[in-house]
């Protein structure tokens, strides 16, 4: 990219009030950031859904000197940068309204032909879910799926940890510019990331250090991935509205239960009930419904799965195998167990992720 284009680009990315849809459909009206900032402000009026609000600041002059700085600093660090009409710019992200015009990066990062799953939570992680997430990280790993997090305290820090230990690509999504990271004790991580994946964000080095910058992060953690997983969450959190994000976008958004009384399982439990989210046990459940190829390593997923099945559901395990989908009262007949306690046994399978309820009364192994 030419260095007048880039300078115009990003002038248009400080235009207060504008927004990234709205930059987008300026740029693809007029062919170019810079027809937009050279445009009289009659002749944008008449794009349709433009008005006074969003070109109030446009043609200010402070745009281009600020844009002339953040430049500087992109040379000067060897920054790498992805525009929403590039090859390079994530796929997945291309479809989002409200991605970013400009997306910076630092690492090694390669989307290319790539399962890539969001992961997300409460920062104040509990020891289960720390569990969880170390576990399905480590059963996805022989799929090599791409780990997108926040890079923040709790689940996300857990979740990219775990993708390092698993030889894993894994993204962080930063909630400021590249000149910094926060948290300042997460920088221990940072070769490692960027070793093997890297970090995105669309924050200038010069842009101030928000409680919002999260928020507005948070829709590329969304959009970078075909699903998010939410690993614990309190009754309100960001990483509710990284799931609400990611339902907008018509992304799978996955959930891990958890006892009602639990504070952290709130807003996963909220996610499930209200149906934004799909109930996860395991690593195979995430496959299933993201009808990721099966084979191999798909098998090994499902055999480490299946480990802790007790001697009472191994014979339903076997039957469901042989037989293929079953009612509940020929499990109950075939393994000679009274139709109360094979409920009871079904229920405690499908929650080890070894088995699925199905319409009309059906179960089947995975």
């Amino acid at each position: 990219m030419k260095h007048t284009d880039l300078h115009y680009i990003l002038a248009l990315q400080n235009v207060p009030n504008l927004g990234d849809s709205t930059a987008k459909k300026l740029i693809r009206n007029l062919g170019s950031a810079e027809a937009v900032m050279k445009a009289k402000k009659e002749s944008l009026l008449k794009i349709d859904g433009i008005g006074n609000t969003k070109l109030k600041d446009l043609h200010s002059p402070e745009h281009l000197r600020a844009a002339e700085e953040e430049l500087k600093f992109i040379e000067d660090h060897k920054i790498d940068y992805a525009y929403f009409e590039d090859k390079d710019y994530p796929e997945k992200l291309k479809h989002c309204l409200d991605g970013p015009i400009l997306l910076f990066s630092r690492g090694n990062i390669d989307l290319q032909n790539k399962k890539i799953i969001s992961i997300v939570g409460t920062r104040r992680i509990t020891t289960h879910g720390i569990s969880f997430c170390e576990q399905l990280i480590e059963d996805l790993s022989p799929l090599n799926p791409v780990i997108v997090s926040g890079f923040a305290y709790g689940v996300d820090i857990t979740a990219q940890k775990a993708a390092i230990k698993n030889n894993l690509q894994t993204i962080g999504c930063l909630a400021h510019g590249l000149n910094q990271i926060y948290p300042k004790v997460h920088s221990k991580y940072v070769a490692q990331i960027e070793s093997n994946g890297g970090f995105y964000t669309d924050f200038w080095s010069s842009n101030p250090f928000e409680r919002n910058n999260f928020l507005k992060r948070n829709r590329i953690i969304a959009g970078l991935s075909e699903a998010t997983v939410v690993i614990e969450s309190a009754e309100k959190g960001g990483s509710l509205v990284t799931a609400d994000i990611a339902n907008s976008y018509n992304r799978e958004v996955f959930a891990v239960p958890g006892r009602p009384g639990d504070s952290q399982s709130k807003g996963c439990n909220n996610l499930i009930k209200s149906q934004n989210a799909h109930l996860i046990t395991g690593a195979a459940d995430l496959v299933y419904m993201l009808n990721w190829d099966t084979g191999p390593a798909t098998k090994g997923i499902q055999k480490q799965l299946f480990l802790d099945l007790d001697p009472q559901e191994e014979p339903i395990h076997t039957y469901l195998i042989e037989n293929g989908k079953q009612q509940l009262d020929s499990i109950a007949l075939h393994c000679e167990i009274p139709t109360y306690k094979a409920a009871g046994l079904l229920l405690e399978m499908e929650l080890k992720g070894a088995i699925r309820p199905l319409p009309g009364k059906l179960f089947e192994a995975i």
